[in-house]
Formats: C-alpha cells, structure tokens, sequence
C-alpha cells in the first residue's frame, strides 16, 4: 500500500485477523492484541515469535555480551561459588515450572537427557527444586547454599512446588534451548491449549546483525526494509564501515531498529512486513552497509535506485502465512496438511511430477496387481 505508516497496517491487519476468528472460530477476539519488542520477546522468551498463553518467562542469570544493552545484569546471584559451569558460560537462562517440585530424579535425568539431545545440543542441565515444606533443593547445592537457591528462585518467579529448570553455555544455542525447554514444559504440563488464541505484535527489530566472518552488516530482514522514521539521519550521517570489529555494539548502526512488525498467534508467526525505503540516498546507504560498492549497487539494482529519483511514494506491506493460520484454527501446529502442495522432509513437492507412469518395481513393492482386460 502507498502512503501509510505502520499504524495504518497494524490496525487493518489486527482488524482483518480479529474478523477472520469471528467467521471461523465464532470467537470475539475483543481484546487489544499485546504489543512487545523484539528484545522484550528475546530476553523474557528466548525467542522472536513467543507463546504468551502461559508464563514461565525466562530468567536471564547472566547477561551476554549483545545487543541487551538496556536489560538488567542478575550476575551477581551466581557469582563467587566458583562453579565453572556458570562462570565460563556466555549466558545463564532459567525458567520456573509451576507445580514440578516434586519431580522424581528419573524424572530430572530424562529432560537432561532431553535437552542434550543434538536437537537441543546442550551439555546438561541444572534444577532447582522449590519444595512446599519451604526448602530447596538442588542438583548443584554444594555450590550455593540454601540461600542463594532462594533468591535465584525468587528472580525466577518461582513459587512454592515449582521447579526451576537452568541451562548455561554459549548464548544463540542457550537462549534457542532454554526456548524450547520452556514450550516442552508448557506441553507437557497442557498449558499450550488448542482452543485457545493469543494474538502479539512483535516490533523494533534490530535493523542489522553483525557479520563478525566478514566484518560487515547484514540486514536482519531485507535490504529494502526502512528504518525508524527517528533514526533514519543517524544512517544517512554516519559511515557504515565497522573500524574496530571488538567494539562493533558502540556503532551507531547497532542500535538502528527495523520500521517492522510481526504478527504472531500462539508461539507462531503468521504475518510480517515493513514500511520499505523509498528515498535513494537510505536505500545506497544500506546498500554501502552491506558491502555493495556504487558500481555494484547499479549492476544489480539501478533500476529500484533510478525509479527513486522519479518520486515513489512511502509505501509498506504485510503478507499472511495463511496456511499457517489455517493449520493452527484447525487444531494442528504441522502446516503440511494446510497447504495445497505440501513438500516431504527433502524439500521436494511430491506432486511435482503428477500424473505419472509407475513402473513394474513400484507395483511389485506395493503388492498391487493391475488388471488391464476390461
């Protein structure tokens, strides 16, 4: 759509999902659909897309070196017990699990094992048991005392009966398992219920990530995408080129949020867009910040930077995941059985080829005898 801003797109979007609920599920979604950053989302759920239907918010027991710069560091909970598992870990994340306590130890050596499997690919796991009589007890107790357990189950949110569930080691791999842990849990203890529906927006994403191998920004999204509308001078103004890589978190361009927006309904993403550039000196800064030189910038698009010059208008968009939708109204969270040409595991559309001959071996294999006299 020409001429709108992201309010315009939020607010048709949600009106169009909250209509489509209505029509096919006869619920009226009345509420205002809850609005969260992209580092809110990452710090409290381990992930982009979260599920919010349940609690089990993560606890961040050691801040990494990334771009959080705004969140609390809880460090100091674990510090000066010299337990190397935590201290040489980039990042220590827990969950608390309500009602879990009184797990039995096959119970705890199984999600061990869960977590450890190359799925997961962490190295073990450490709990904490909050039992109801007010004791604690843990699988790391001669390391922190009673104390010390206490107080990193209480920065958890941990009650009485709960069960605090703590994953160490590097941080995209930790923040991704302790994610995943958090969702298993959730489906275990029934908490991810399929008639029920929470809609969140999920904003501010970083513009760029950090390419430490080639020293250079590459766009989270699509290098098309806008920036903010108040940090749109501090790109044009500063050089994208990253003069120290040890300290590339202190340039400028690492704190430049993406004019984006995701939609997402139960842990899954259904929809995402952006505002796009639309003026060509912030569409060939983007390009110089993804290593393009001018002579490059022209070969592969000249003819978006010359149709600039010509006055396209502020435009921007959204597109559905509408098979994803439809499975997810359909009580499932697999798309393959929503979309009209489902793909096996090899990424190969079974139906390609269709209609075809089948030869003599496949009848054979399946034990099928074809009668061609009529």
């Amino acid at each position: 759509m020409a001429f709108v801003e992201q309010e315009d797109i939020i607010n048709m979007f949600e009106g169009m999902t909250k209509a489509i609920f209505k029509e096919v599920k006869g619920i009226d979604y009345t509420e205002a659909v809850q609005r969260m950053t992209w580092e809110d989302a990452m710090w409290n759920y381990g992930n982009d897309k979260p599920d919010i239907r349940f609690g089990m918010s993560v606890l961040n027991l050691k801040k990494p070196s990334s771009v959080y710069v705004s969140k609390e560091d809880r460090s100091s909970l674990i510090n000066g017990a010299e337990f190397k598992v935590f201290d040489e870990a980039e990042t220590v994340l827990a969950i608390a699990v309500p009602g879990c306590s009184e797990y039995s130890r096959k119970q705890t050596d199984e999600l061990t094992e869960w977590v450890k499997r190359p799925q997961i690919g962490m190295k073990g796991l450490v709990f904490i048991k909050c039992n109801t009589d007010g004791t604690y007890k843990s699988s790391v107790d001669k390391f922190y005392n009673e104390e010390k357990l206490k107080a990193i189950a209480g920065a958890a949110s941990a009650k009485a009966g709960d069960l605090v569930l703590i994953l160490a080691g590097a941080e995209e791999r930790t923040r991704k398992a302790i994610s995943d842990l958090r969702m298993e849990m959730a489906e275990r203890l029934g908490l991810r219920k399929k008639d029920e529906f929470k809609l969140l927006w999920v904003l501010d994403f970083p513009l760029f990530e950090y390419d430490e191998e080639g020293n250079r920004w590459v766009a989270r999204h699509h290098p098309f995408t806008s920036p903010k509308p108040g940090q749109i001078a501090t790109m044009i103004n500063n050089n994208p080129v990253i003069e120290n890589a040890a300290e590339y978190l202190k340039h400028p361009y690492a704190n430049i949020k993406a004019n984006a927006y995701d939609i997402v309904l139960n842990g899954n993403e259904i929809g995402g867009g952006s505002i796009r550039i639309y003026q060509r000196e912030l569409q060939e800064k983007m390009f110089a910040a993804l290593g393009m030189d001018k002579e490059e910038q022209q070969h592969k698009f000249g003819f978006l930077l010359g149709a600039f010059e010509y006055g396209a208008p502020p435009h921007g968009g959204i597109a559905f995941g509408f098979d994803r939708l439809c499975a997810i109204l359909g009580g499932s969270e697999s798309i393959r059985d929503f979309i009209a040409f489902p793909k096996n595991n090899a990424g190969r559309d079974v139906m390609l080829d269709a209609p075809a001959t089948i030869d003599d071996k496949q009848f054979e294999e399946l034990q099928i005898k074809v009668n061609l006299k009529q």
